[in-house]
């Protein structure tokens, strides 16, 4: 991380500095910001813990991250990189293979996922999203196992005891996560409790991981940690996403999956 030291600012302008370093670098420190900012680093932690609140950043030990946009309304997040999440849909879809039991988690990019299945797949797709559940009730070949629980409203998923029980007792073939949040350090995270329980359990009951993500989600943080990188076996994303910002993830041995067709126009 590199900045030149700054001469005393307003509480504004020291905020508006922090959120365009945390925006160029990804992430800042709370002792980096007190020397450069000439400030106390009670200073810089309130400064965190105020920008938290208001939803700008991820405080994590030390500092911050990016948020995720995933903490919007379902129906916001629908309209957030609609072709991003199109081309990793055409990508994910690809990686079901006949005759698998995959479970599809709830999100706006599993939802592509399923509208993307071809009509000839013979799988068994099991899901807590009932979005997800009405867009394959027409396809002739997938058989849908629609998990009960709570209803969370915002994500539009089934979440609870009800949801957790039931996924023990499947051993899935393939788990494909909508991911909030995706960071190499801290790993898969959510910004609800209930959400993060059943996502750990998802991963707990498949042979392999998909973790599908924009690259708005990459290398930010929510509240709840859900499992840690290596819980995933793919990652699948925009081809838009540069190799650099890959490096990471790769270096942790990660499979990476885009889609170069022809068609993934931005």
């Amino acid at each position: 991380m590199q900045f030149h030291e700054k001469p005393s600012m307003l509480t504004a302008e020291r905020r508006q500095f922090i959120l365009e370093i945390l925006r160029r670098d990804k992430k800042v420190l709370s002792s980096e910001l007190s020397a450069v900012l000439k400030v106390s680093e009670d200073t810089i932690r309130r400064d965190l813990r105020e920008l938290a609140e208001s939803g700008f950043l991820q405080r994590v030990h030390g500092g911050a991250l990016l948020t995720s946009p995933a903490i919007a309304s379902y129906a916001d997040r629908q309209k957030q990189a609609p072709k991003e999440k199109e081309a990793i849909a055409r990508a994910a879809a690809k990686l079901i293979c006949t005759g698998q039991v995959v479970i599809l988690n709830g999100g706006t990019t599993t939802l592509q996922v399923a509208h993307h299945l071809p009509l000839d797949l013979q799988a068994t797709i099991v899901t807590n999203s009932p979005p997800i559940a009405v867009a394959l009730a027409e396809h002739p070949h997938i058989q849908v196992v629609m998990l009960g629980g709570q209803l969370y409203k915002k994500a539009l998923v089934n979440v609870g005891a009800a949801t957790i029980e039931a996924l023990r007792m499947i051993r899935a073939d393939l788990c494909m996560l909508g991911v909030c949040s995706l960071h190499p350090e801290v790993g898969i995270s959510v910004p609800n409790l209930e959400e993060a329980h059943v996502k750990r359990a998802m991963i707990a009951g498949a042979a392999e991981v998909v973790g599908l993500a924009t690259a708005e989600k990459l290398d930010t943080a929510a509240p709840y940690v859900v499992e840690s990188i290596h819980a995933l076996t793919y990652l699948v994303t925009a081809p838009t996403v540069s190799n650099k910002m890959l490096t990471a993830y790769k270096a942790l041995g990660l499979t990476i999956v885009q889609d170069e067709s022809s068609d993934s126009t931005y």
